[in-house]
């Protein structure tokens, strides 16, 4: 469920064909991180549940 929140920017390099520069690159870091966050806390309810099983258990996120 987390993939959701941030795969829409997953193939930055390999969907645009312009050259992106690292400051483009840092901008959509960021916004991948902050939308990984706000889906962690949207489903935080769902992750403390699964973490009764899996003890530090986290959603990946994928750089």
């Amino acid at each position: 469920m987390m993939h959701i929140a941030y795969s829409l920017f997953k193939n930055l390099n390999g969907s645009s064909k312009r050259n992106t520069t690292e400051n483009e690159i840092d901008e959509v870091l960021k916004l991948r991180y902050k939308a990984y966050k706000a889906a962690c806390i949207k489903h935080r309810q769902e992750i403390a549940a699964i973490q009764k099983y899996l003890p530090g258990w986290q959603p990946d996120f994928e750089m």
